[in-house]
């Protein structure tokens, strides 16, 4: 006859370690605390003490410490990485032209380029530097926290309602976060620049991520907010051009005045002080309006950035002064003068 055999004895259980036992004590698996203070004392309850009390505090501060070493290294490391990428850009010289010399517009600002280059690197750098430091310790948190045994779960759902929140609460805020990003790194403008945003036109004083600070010619400063400038005109940025139109009496030579004009303008490029402001040589367009009593000439030169007022002022005074000298007359408007009328006549309309 076969007997049925019980599952407790067909599968006997493990017996429990002996208390006075480093397994006993410690465990299947001892640490090395735990086993370094049996092996001292002998003793249960201190090598317990050491396992509970004093090992697992110690290691989870051990791993907290080497967490936060790590973070400050990588972060050490990549701020040196991105201060020597920038560093290299904003101390980048200007292109050289073709035939060997700087461009005319780098020679009439000296060091424009090279201060504008740098001003956007560095604030490009900063907006790295912040986001690298913001990533590293936001993963050293979270890391951190697993060890001191947060259920990460709820805070990461927690932390995207909020931010999702904050995103449909803040949406200019972030809109002119963003807007101001893009502006920098696709170098819109800069401190110095003379824009045109909206109804406003100003030279740029201060940028932020946030805001643009103008101040225009009366003095006025505008705080414009980033996400709001849909167009803007930069005056500044390449090269500018001067334009001055000159009228003349209907009845002259227009090539004779035209000749004359180039002359003038001619004279003006060939004068070390002035061909360093102006890139190319001025040029006579001709008759840009015609009237009953004049014709209005107009004459432009390519000037450096920001320098074309200048220009324009003294190759206005040129032409004037080469017209003069060729006797031909002003033109404009018929003078009418009002005189009073004799006593006697005011007398006689007073009966």
């Amino acid at each position: 006859m076969f007997h049925a055999t019980s599952p407790a004895l067909a599968h006997p259980v493990a017996a429990a370690p002996a208390p006075g036992t480093l397994t006993g004590s410690c465990g299947d698996s001892p640490g090395i605390a735990c086993r370094l203070a049996w092996d001292l004392t002998h003793n249960a309850n201190t090598a317990q003490f050491v396992g509970i009390y004093l090992a697992g505090p110690v290691t989870r501060g051990v791993r907290i410490a080497f967490v936060i070493a790590l973070a400050v290294l990588v972060r050490f490391v990549a701020l040196r990485l991105i201060n020597r990428i920038t560093e290299r850009a904003a101390t980048a010289t200007l292109p050289v032209a073709p035939n060997g010399r700087a461009y005319r517009a780098a020679a009439a600002m000296p060091g424009a380029g090279n201060e504008r280059r740098e001003q956007r690197t560095r604030a490009l750098g900063s907006i790295l530097r912040s986001a690298v430091s913001i990533i590293v310790f936001g993963i050293a948190a979270l890391v951190i926290l697993g060890d001191l045994g947060v259920n990460l779960t709820p805070l990461l759902l927690s932390t995207t309602v909020l931010g999702v929140a904050l995103g449909f609460g803040a949406q200019n805020l972030v809109r002119d976060y963003l807007a101001g990003i893009l502006m920098l790194t696709g170098d819109h403008y800069g401190v110095g620049d003379t824009i045109n945003v909206k109804d406003v036109s100003g030279t740029v004083e201060a940028m932020t991520l946030l805001t643009t600070r103008l101040r225009d010619v009366n003095g006025v400063v505008w705080h414009i907010r980033n996400g709001t400038i849909d167009t803007v005109g930069n005056e500044s940025q390449g090269w500018s051009r001067a334009i001055i139109d000159y009228p003349v009496p209907y009845g002259e030579d227009l090539a004779h005045i035209r000749l004359l004009m180039q002359q003038a303008a001619d004279s003006l490029y060939r004068e070390r002080g002035w061909s360093e402001l102006m890139l190319e040589e001025p040029e006579v367009w001709g008759a840009q309006e015609l009237s009953s009593r004049e014709v209005t000439m107009r004459i432009v030169a390519k000037t450096a950035s920001m320098r074309q007022w200048e220009v324009a002022r003294e190759l206005r005074a040129r032409v004037k002064a080469a017209l003069d000298a060729a006797g031909v007359a002003q033109a404009g408007p018929d003078t009418i003068v009002i005189t009073a009328p004799p006593d006697g006549a005011g007398a006689q309309q007073d009966k």
